[in-house]
């Protein structure tokens, strides 16, 4: 049985036709393309890539299946997977079922047997741009026409975010993760290292953080532009100072727009496991997993209390922060990995170490330990307001 015919339209009217191997429906979305390998599984489920369609680089897709263990997320929220070529059988001793299974479960579009590489070069040259991939046999026009009347998302951290309050529990440090689009990745990573992980929804206040009791807060990954959770800016800049802080991709851009500075969205994006980043404080080059397309404006951070401590060796935007005055620092780049590389991980050990530091340099006094422990024990009474 042959495949259904799938097409792909991008709003300067560049038209490419291929084969449909994901859910026969339709969806819109920003087009972007990751130059990974390897990984294919954790990038359908990476929150971050919620209201795009993306276009894998990589020609053959599909080869080991999916497996349960590679979920970075409960679901897929993209809107539409574009390839070279997908293989139908895979090879893997682990694979419980295929891609294409996951995708019609999900009901995610997805067309492969197009030229990856010029639509990639495309991207590359005039940007991201909004697309429509669809199983309809419709005229061009038809399908233009609902393309221009089509927007972006800007609700995306609403729809990834947890809505509940829950708890990993560790006998160490407490970290209050901030939900934005969170890759399991970084709760795997506290959990590895001994904290007792509480995660938030995005919409949680500074307050209802404290009563939480924290010891430090993460920031975590997301999607969209930063601009678009004003909110979140609010509750990290009254945060900022009072509890040790580690920022990841968007938690990264919160935490800049939280201290003064201001983020632009770049031309195409950062988007795969090889992006080379070099430590200025080491000297030291990293390659990174990376996934965002908005980035922090140097040139916006001479009037803050910030300093920029790592660059991307590509094109010399900014990859690190850190607060000249405040236990506070963020990365862009993901140093959980999943996929790519794990060079980078050592800065959760980083962070668990400056909230050591600033304990030691902080000690409680007994009014300030019979609050913590009020707020502790309001920990219970918070997560239940949220149920």
């Amino acid at each position: 049985m042959s495949a259904k015919q799938a097409r792909l339209l991008l709003e300067d009217g560049t038209l490419f036709t291929g084969q449909s191997f994901g859910s026969e429906t339709e969806s819109t979305g920003e087009v972007v393309f990751n130059t990974g390998i390897t990984g294919y599984q954790e990038v359908l489920s990476d929150p971050s890539y919620c209201g795009q369609i993306v276009t894998m680089t990589y020609p053959l897709i599909g080869n080991y299946g999916i497996t349960r263990d590679d979920f970075e997320a409960l679901r897929p929220y993209i809107h539409g997977f574009v390839v070279r070529n997908h293989e139908e059988i895979p090879s893997n001793w682990r694979a419980e079922y295929t891609l294409g299974s996951l995708l019609k479960e999900f009901d995610i579009p997805a067309i492969q047997g197009i030229d990856t590489r010029m639509l990639t070069r495309k991207l590359r040259h005039y940007g991201t741009m909004r697309g429509i991939l669809t199983t309809s046999s419709e005229p061009v026009e038809a399908l233009m026409e609902r393309l221009q009347g089509s927007s972006l998302l800007t609700d995306q951290v609403e729809r990834v975010s947890t809505k509940h309050v829950f708890s990993s529990p560790g006998m160490k440090e407490r970290v209050v993760l901030v939900d934005y689009g969170s890759k399991s990745g970084i709760l795997r990573d506290l959990v590895k290292r001994g904290c007792d992980v509480v995660v938030v929804p995005h919409t949680a206040t500074a307050d209802d953080i404290r009563k939480l009791s924290p010891d430090g807060i993460l920031l975590s990954n997301g999607p969209g532009n930063p601009k678009n959770v004003p909110h979140a800016v609010e509750t990290v800049k009254q945060l900022i100072g009072e509890y040790p802080m580690f920022g990841i991709c968007l938690g990264h851009q919160l935490f800049a727009l939280a201290s003064g500075a201001d983020t632009e969205k770049l031309k195409f994006g950062h988007r795969g496991g090889n992006h080379p980043v070099k430590d200025l404080i080491s000297g030291r080059c990293y390659i990174t997993s990376q996934n965002h397309g908005y980035t922090v404006k140097e040139e916006s951070i001479a009037q803050t209390e910030l300093e920029v401590t790592h660059i991307n060796n590509n094109d010399k935007t900014v990859e690190g922060l850190r607060h000249k005055t405040a236990p506070a620092f963020s990365v862009q780049y993901h140093p959980e990995a999943s996929p790519g590389p794990f060079d980078s991980s050592y800065l959760f050990d980083d962070f668990i170490e400056m909230i050591r530091t600033h304990q030691q340099n902080h000690p409680q006094s007994p009014k300030q330990a019979q609050i913590a422990a009020a707020a502790k024990a309001s920990k219970g009474e918070y997560a239940h307001a949220q149920k």
